[in-house]
Parts: structure tokens; sequence; C-alpha cells
């Protein structure tokens, strides 16, 4: 189900109404969105403090949606479990935050989740080179993670095209899909240009929940997304 579309738009729940984030789910499906994202911060690997497992647990009957974790917290084993119980599909966390890369993807895949690595700005992608048969996302992040509203970094598109190529040769190998993902500062400007350089899954947060018609932006974005691949072809 996770990757049932060429193309996945996955606003961002930190960018929505607190008060009502249930019905800000639903009314975000409806008006097309693919996955759900959930910024997980802890104010320890990130200077901001966010959604914990309770929440995802409260918000999984609101939709059938992907929910798409994204764990921007330091230790993340511990509350890995947690999250897959609360009814996680996908599961990502950074590189820097655990000791054991390849033991917490295997775990994260063993209760049942996709699992993913994020790339901070200045993380390398050097990372995947021998953990891809694990990897089922990878999450290039364009602004640096803690705060939404940001500005797009424009040097990210050359690091999400070089994701593009690593992902690509290992399919070319006989390896399994693997979702690009950008996050930060995708708007409906720029996610032409981000789609051309190669990402297929976009995280958007402000730029959908800022703005009174959801359906309106959402659209606006998939045909600029159409647009971005004419210009890659």
């Amino acid at each position: 189900m996770p990757f049932s579309k060429p193309t996945r738009i996955a606003p961002s729940l930190l960018a929505a109404d607190f008060a009502r984030l249930g019905e800000e789910v639903k009314n975000v499906v409806d008006a097309g969105a693919d996955w759900i994202h959930f910024d997980v911060m802890d104010n320890h690997y990130v200077p901001n403090l966010t959604m914990g497992p309770m929440v995802c647990e409260a918000l999984r009957p609101h939709t059938k949606a992907p929910i798409d974790v994204h764990l921007m917290v330091e230790p993340v084993d511990a509350i890995i479990p947690q999250f897959a119980e609360a009814g996680a599909d996908i599961i990502t966390f950074h590189p820097e935050a655990t000791r054991h890369v390849d033991r917490t993807l295997s775990l994260i895949k063993e209760h049942g989740c996709l699992a993913g690595l994020v790339f901070n700005p200045a993380t390398p992608l050097d990372w995947l080179n021998y953990v891809m048969e694990k990897v089922d996302v990878v999450l290039i992040m364009s602004v640096n993670p803690g705060f939404g509203g940001q500005k797009f970094i424009p040097g990210t598109i050359a690091k999400v095209r070089q994701a593009r190529a690593r992902i690509d040769a290992w399919m070319a190998q006989g390896g399994h899909p693997i979702a690009l993902e950008v996050d930060g500062g995708v708007k409906v400007d720029n996610i032409a240009a981000i789609r051309a350089a190669g990402a297929d899954t976009f995280v958007a947060g402000s730029a959908i929940f800022g703005h009174p018609d959801y359906k309106a932006v959402i659209d606006a974005m998939r045909t600029e997304i159409i647009k971005g691949e004419s210009i890659s072809a």
C-alpha cells in the first residue's frame, strides 16, 4: 500500500492544528494526500518537542492512509516498538541517533514497518553503502530538522540526484523498490525541480496546512510534479 502510487504527497502534521488533529488528518486525506507525515522531536536530538506514540495511536482510527513516522530522537531503539504498536506503517530515523544503524533498521522491520534512513543537509549518503537491503525509504532533509516553516536549502537538489542514482543502481541490480522522500520547505513553486531531481515522495507542512483549501494546494503540487517529470525526461 505505501508504494501504490508512483509519486506521493505526505502532509506534515507539524504544521496542522494540534487542537483538532483527527479532523485535520481526515480533511487532508480527503483532499488527496497519500501519506501522513508524523514528526517526532525530543528536545534532545533536535531543539523542539512534538508528538509521541499516544498521539499516533489516537490518530490511527481516523485514516487508512500510511502513517510515516519520522523520528528525530536520540536514542531511537526503545521508542520504535511503541510506534509500531501505535499503528505506524513507516518509521525513519537519523543514522547519527543510533550506534548501530543496521540493528535499528532490523528492529523496525521486525516490528512489521517499512524502515528508512534520514539524511540531514550535512549528512553524507555513505551510510547507505552497507544497508540498502534493509532500507525502504531514503528521506533527504532540505532544511535542518527541528522546526517547521523553514526555507528549502538549494544544495539539496544535487543530493537528491545522488540518492536517485544510488537507488536506480540498486534496483537495476535486482534490488527492491526504495522511496526517495524530501522534507523541508517543499512548496508548489519548487516541487517540480525536486521531482526533476528524482524524488517521488514529498513532505509538505505549512505549504498545505497554511492554506485554507488543502485540495487546491495538493492538486497544484500534482500538476507541478508532472511538469517536473517532463523536465527530467
